[in-house]
């Protein structure tokens, strides 16, 4: 549908046969009263339904659409796209090429472009989407990560990480790792899936920092949750660089640079809210040490009424806003 890319909607539908001129001509002349999508207008109309409207969006963004119905998908997506992941940003992956480090994932909704962005940066590959089925979506993600899509453990991960011998190679070699093996390591899928296992628990748990301390024999990973921190199942000790190192490729920070405190900031659409990251990079005597301050815009409240402030205090404070000069000074326990 490539030839459909960049046309309006009305003409892409008319093409794809689910309506005709005049049905187009009606819903546009409802929408100069009422101000809304043609396309919602569409479907409330009759005329079309809403697989109709999601594969015409694809096709005005180029997207292909598929046909899961049949398609028998291998259980090594499953192992490159964790199921947490897939869950949270409403996407199925159907095919990986590792010649050219590309993962095809389907999409519910084409407008959801910001999770084809996520994931680039969170699995480090090329994402191409295509457009199917929400039912058919539903149906094969259960039948590829289980009927309840069962989520990865932290304890499973971590037991994979340290049975592979490649990475345990990095044991002995402490602080005196290469860059290119840094970054070979940094881009392993298994590192990846536990950054993000941790990031979306931390998300999912409402979490508002993630510790990555180095210390002399270990690396913890750590929770801040209402103030008191909550220790995970640590990773062994010769992952902290790799772990480290994706972080800052994440956050677009230099990962030669090891001598100096960094900051950075990854955004992320996380179940359609948007998740800001604040990563602050600091060296330590044992390594890197990695905070991530977890802000959900979704649960900023901007409202004064929402302060907990009494209604004659609310008067007083909007009366002080309206003076033509003056200064706020706001002060925290």
């Amino acid at each position: 549908m490539t030839e459909l890319k960049g046309q309006r909607l009305g003409r892409i539908l008319t093409k794809m046969a689910k309506v005709n001129r005049d049905q187009v001509h009606e819903a546009l002349q409802l929408q100069q009263q009422q101000r809304r999508p043609l396309g919602q207008l569409l479907i409330e109309l009759g005329y079309i339904v809403e697989t109709d409207l999601n594969i015409a969006l694809a096709a005005q963004q180029g997207i292909e659409a598929t046909d899961l119905g049949s398609m028998n998908i291998s259980q090594d997506v499953a192992k490159i796209l964790p199921a947490e992941t897939a869950k949270a940003y409403q996407v199925l992956p159907i095919r990986y090429d590792a010649g050219s480090r590309t993962l095809t994932v389907a999409l519910k909704n084409a407008n959801n472009f910001r999770a084809i962005d996520d994931l680039k940066m969170l699995m480090g590959y090329n994402v191409r989407p295509v457009i199917a089925d929400a039912a058919q979506i539903d149906k094969q993600m259960a039948k590829l990560y289980g009927g309840d899509h069962q989520e990865e453990s932290l304890t499973s991960l971590i037991g994979e990480l340290s049975g592979d011998a490649k990475l345990e190679a990095l044991k002995d070699r402490g602080q005196s790792i290469d860059l290119d093996t840094l970054l070979e390591a940094a881009d392993d899928n298994k590192v990846k899936r536990l950054l993000n296992l941790v990031l979306m628990q931390a998300i999912k748990d409402k979490a508002s920092d993630v510790h990555f301390e180095p210390f002399e024999d270990e690396f913890k990973m750590r929770y801040r949750i209402d103030g008191v921190l909550y220790d995970m199942i640590p990773p062994p000790k010769y992952l902290a660089m790799p772990i480290v190192s994706r972080i800052k490729v994440m956050s677009n920070l230099d990962i030669a640079e090891r001598r100096l405190p960094q900051d950075g900031r990854i955004e992320l659409t996380v179940n359609n809210a948007p998740v800001d990251l604040r990563v602050a990079v600091l060296p330590t005597m044992f390594g890197e040490s990695v905070v991530m301050r977890v802000l959900d815009r979704s649960n900023v409240q901007l409202d004064l009424e929402k302060l907990g402030l009494r209604h004659e205090d609310l008067d007083i404070f909007r009366q002080l806003l309206n003076k033509p000069n003056g200064i706020v000074i706001v002060t925290g326990p």
